[in-house]
């Protein structure tokens, strides 16, 4: 399992289809209200994508997938494909994005309440966020990818939720996803070990329930098995010479990390 190291040249269109990714999210936000269709959701991401950005939505026919976002509302665990199901209060949803722009993916995630969320709702997402960073706080080089699962799995599992196991982390960058595999679970000192200009996303999927899941008929959609909540944060990252860069780093956000 090998992973590319990217040029200066590439991380800067890294550093490019990155904000843009971001910036989607950032977007999206005010049109996230109790009423509104995952499928306009997803239009308007994509006209934005498409018009402003002059950029891909990398979903848009990848293996199949038929809409250019992903939305995974209460106990989607990803890959929910946008349709005609109108958002109410209380619910949560992922939102997943990710941009092609000069060849090169940014690709990120994030939870959003539509209206006031329940207490579990709340706690699980605040607890998968801070899952996701406490990955991110891993990665320098020399880190070994079996210390970034087990510091997340560790985490999760103190606050008695459970880590998705089939669905992880990748590479990224000309290709959508590239080596290696980033897993929210594992034993330290094991994995690849982390070199500067290596870029992957950390994605953690977090249940309030068991950790099982199936996949719905439409091939895509993923669900928890016992239908508990299931939450999701997601960014890209480089390696940096002596740590790391965010990538999809969002303006509302600071690294709790430094």
């Amino acid at each position: 399992m090998g992973a590319t190291i990217k040029t200066a040249d590439e991380i800067e269109k890294m550093r490019l289809a990155g904000r843009l990714a971001a910036e989607v999210l950032e977007m999206i936000e005010p049109h996230i209200q109790a009423g509104v269709t995952t499928m306009e959701l997803d239009r308007i991401c994509h006209d934005h994508i498409m018009n402003v950005q002059k950029a891909i939505p990398a979903p848009l026919n990848y293996r199949g997938f038929p809409k250019s976002i992903c939305t995974s509302v209460n106990q989607v665990v990803c890959h929910g494909i946008p349709g005609e199901k109108r958002l109410k209060k209380g619910d949560i949803v992922n939102i997943d994005i990710t941009v092609i722009k000069d060849g090169f993916h940014g690709d990120t995630s994030k939870m959003f309440a539509v209206g006031q969320p329940s207490v579990l709702a709340s706690r699980l997402m605040k607890v998968t966020r801070e899952a996701l960073w406490i990955g991110i706080g891993k990665v320098k080089p020399g880190t070994r990818l079996g210390d970034i699962g087990h510091a997340i799995q560790t985490f999760v599992e103190s606050h008695h939720y459970s880590v998705v196991r089939e669905y992880c982390g990748h590479g990224i960058g000309r290709e959508f996803h590239e080596d290696p595999q980033i897993l929210h679970y594992g034993t330290p000192g094991t994995g690849l070990v982390l070199q500067p200009g290596m870029c992957f996303t950390i994605e953690p999927m977090v249940n309030a329930g068991k950790q099982q899941v199936k996949l719905k008929p439409d091939g895509w959609t993923v669900v928890t098995k016992d239908r508990s909540l299931s939450a999701q944060y997601e960014h890209t990252l480089l390696v940096t010479e002596d740590a790391y860069e965010v990538l999809t780093l969002r303006h509302e956000e600071t690294d709790p990390t430094r």
